[in-house]
């Protein structure tokens, strides 16, 4: 095996411009497939991380379905109430499965302080279980108390990102006020800063405040009002969508004859149809990757015949001194394995470069797994063989005499 291995080092040192052009074929195959991959699989990985963010084994209840559908229509779903503050109480009172729930306004308005202004920023109007629903964790300061949550207290959390716009620094936030429509509301906590996300809660661009003042100053009707359900431990999500289903049935007063005017927006649901959205994407991804692998198989198996063609004379040689055909068919395997396997970590460190250069200019985290270096290997390996099969074994069923004349 040293020996072949060698013997296939130096034909490739000698043909360097076949080597060259067999290895740029398998490394752009490889690029094409894996890089793919790695890109769809990091993208499913940071839409899960976002969504993973709204919280584990939890339920939205809404008037809006986030996951839409030709069986409920925006004009359908716009007539539906909102939920109400009351609801959350009367849920909490009759259901067995839930941990805890909270009700939370969404809105925006523009914040100010001084001649600095944030135009439409997020506003949150929370209840006291909100944070355990949605764990805040605090750069400085702290959470509202109970008392200020009953009273309504003028005060407010507010996100890194719109401390540092208001104040320069974030630290500088800490108990000063700012105005929010006409009110002055004074800030006792800073979110720590967590970072862009697209789906989930944008904490870092966010004013909290508690409900009971939220509603003070914004309708909450125009708020798109949600509730928020978090099941007990080792509770099914699909027990939980039962018995809240149920319950908001009850709640709502609906006849076994009306359809419900609610969604129940599960976050493990939406989970799970993002990787089965994913599964077809990867496989139409490899499909168009693999594609380009198949013309680098082409060019590797084209460049095997032309080695032995050339070598036609030492092949013959060496039967004609002993060597056994299995020995000649697995030297020119190796040979097209090896040069599969150097091209495909030629692709593979292209792989690598490309997801430094698209992690800082795109500010998106790209993801290479394991698996994935092991499917470039398994690949690779797949391809030498498919590739040098037919001319090794043109080479191992060559008759000496005939070989040594030609």
């Amino acid at each position: 095996m040293s020996n072949s291995l060698r013997l296939t080092l130096q034909e490739l040192k000698v043909n360097k411009v076949r080597t060259a052009l067999s290895l740029t074929g398998v490394a752009f195959g490889i690029l094409c497939i894996i890089g793919v991959l790695v890109a769809v699989n990091s993208l499913e990985q940071n839409i899960q991380n976002e969504v993973s963010s709204l919280g584990s084994n939890t339920i939205y209840i809404d008037k809006w379905d986030y996951s839409g559908g030709p069986d409920k229509p925006f004009w359908k779903l716009r007539a539906r109430p909102v939920m109400k503050y009351e609801e959350a109480a009367m849920i909490k009172e009759r259901s067995e499965l839930t941990q805890d729930i909270t009700f939370l306004m969404q809105t925006g308005g523009n914040v100010a302080h001084g001649s600095d202004v944030l135009q439409n920023a997020i506003v949150y109007g929370i209840n006291e279980a909100q944070t355990d629903i949605q764990p805040i964790t605090f750069e400085s300061g702290r959470y509202f108390s109970s008392s200020e949550f009953n009273s309504g207290t003028n005060i407010c959390i507010i996100g890194f990102d719109n401390a540092e716009n208001l104040f320069g620094t974030a630290e500088r936030a800490m108990g000063k006020q700012v105005d929010l429509k006409g009110r002055k509301i004074t800030i006792v906590g800073i979110i720590k800063k967590v970072g862009k996300n697209n789906i989930g809660w944008d904490y870092d661009n966010c004013i909290m405040i508690p409900y009971k003042y939220c509603r003070t100053i914004f309708d909450e009707k125009n708020s798109n009002p949600i509730l928020i359900a978090k099941g007990k431990p080792n509770v099914s999500t699909d027990a939980l969508y039962q018995e809240l289903r149920g319950i908001m049935r009850q709640v709502r007063k609906l006849s076994p004859t009306q359809e419900d005017n609610f969604s129940l927006n599960s976050v493990e649901a939406f989970s799970k149809a993002i990787s089965g959205f994913f599964v077809t994407f990867r496989v139409i991804g490899a499909f168009i990757g693999g594609i380009s692998l198949i013309v680098g198989l082409f060019g590797i198996a084209n460049i095997m015949f032309v080695t032995v063609k050339e070598r036609t004379s030492v092949i013959g040689l060496k039967k004609a001194i002993g060597a056994k055909s299995s020995s000649i068919l697995f030297e020119f395997l190796m040979e097209a394995v090896f040069m599969c396997i150097v091209g495909g970590a030629i692709g593979l460190f292209l792989v690598w470069v490309g997801t430094i250069i698209s992690s800082k200019v795109l500010d998106f985290p790209i993801f290479i797994s394991i698996s994935q270096l092991i499917a470039t290997v398994i690949i690779c390996v797949v391809v030498g063989v498919l590739a040098g099969l037919i001319p090794a074994r043109r080479a191992a069923k060559m008759d000496p005499v005939v070989a040594i004349r030609s």
